[in-house]
């Protein structure tokens, strides 16, 4: 898999990977109270879109990263072919290389957040590198998500039409009544960047979706975790994410009101409180 593309977000605003991170490392590096948060996207989304609202409310103390899938936002896609597919695993790594290539020095006390998919890729690297994910923040998500019949379908009819067929079931699933008509401009932004995710690689992330069940090595988790639902999430009901955090041994459950799957983009304040509450967790001091 090539390397993912990063986009540092905060109060700054954002920079595409490739830009100058020297004062964010002089600050990871001089601030004991610094972090850095990494943050993954839902599919079908870029890192950015979802997470920018977010990144502009934490502390200035805090380097964030925002990673994009294979074939979402400036990630580069998958190879033309039907059939391909990506692992959770394999995405895992890949974000883990990718991050150790920008911050080198700082990749070892990471907290990394994802939605939908990028919750179960948080999921596994604290499952695979506790050693270097200290805390993980599992968004909208689970330890096994939907039926693999309905993602092999999926990822059938995208490798075939385009992820334009799934506009409309994607407005249905991700924002709960009311969120287009408060935030407009938000709603286009995502959408624009499901139409232009490569349909290959959406359909090989599906695929890996479909394979992807970690629900009885839960248990294995060493690192604090946070499952967050939102209240009114069909593709992953809040029950899924109280059984997550019930599974784990330092789980935390939290339920946000009137969203649905994207709790990031539909609630940037209470995700950003969340997120700052969690990465001070045992922490005397931090952020």
């Amino acid at each position: 898999m090539s390397s993912l593309a990063v986009t540092t977000l905060g109060a700054g605003g954002a920079r595409p990977s490739g830009a100058d991170l020297s004062a964010d490392l002089a600050r990871s590096r001089s601030e004991p109270d610094a972090g850095v948060l990494v943050l993954l996207p839902s599919l079908g989304t870029a890192a950015a879109a979802l997470w920018k609202p977010v990144a502009e409310l934490l502390p200035a103390a805090v380097t964030v990263l925002a990673v994009d899938l294979p074939g979402h936002g400036s990630s580069p896609p998958v190879a033309p072919r039907a059939g391909t597919v990506l692992t959770i695993e394999e995405m895992a790594e890949a974000v883990l290389t990718t991050v150790r290539a920008v911050l080198p020095e700082e990749a070892r006390a990471l907290t990394v957040a994802g939605d939908s998919v990028g919750g179960a890729i948080a999921l596994r690297l604290a499952l695979d590198h506790p050693e270097t994910v200290e805390r993980a923040a599992v968004f909208c998500s689970g330890a096994k998500i939907g039926e693999a019949q309905a993602w092999e379908e999926r990822a059938a009819l995208v490798e075939r039409e385009g992820t334009a067929t799934q506009v409309a079931g994607s407005r249905q699933r991700w924002f709960a009544p009311g969120f287009a008509d408060r935030r407009p401009a938000a709603e286009a932004e995502l959408i624009r960047t499901l139409l232009e995710a490569d349909r290959f690689s959406y359909a090989a992330v599906c695929r890996g979706l479909a394979a992807f069940d970690v629900r009885e090595r839960l248990q294995h988790v060493r690192v604090p975790l946070l499952a967050v639902a939102g209240a009114e999430d069909s593709p992953t009901p809040p029950a899924g994410l109280r059984a997550l955090a019930d599974g784990v041994p330092r789980g935390r459950y939290c339920e946000v009101p009137r969203t649905a799957h994207l709790v990031p983009a539909e609630a940037p304040e209470t995700t950003a409180e969340l997120l700052m509450e969690f990465m001070r967790e045992g922490r005397p001091g931090r952020v």
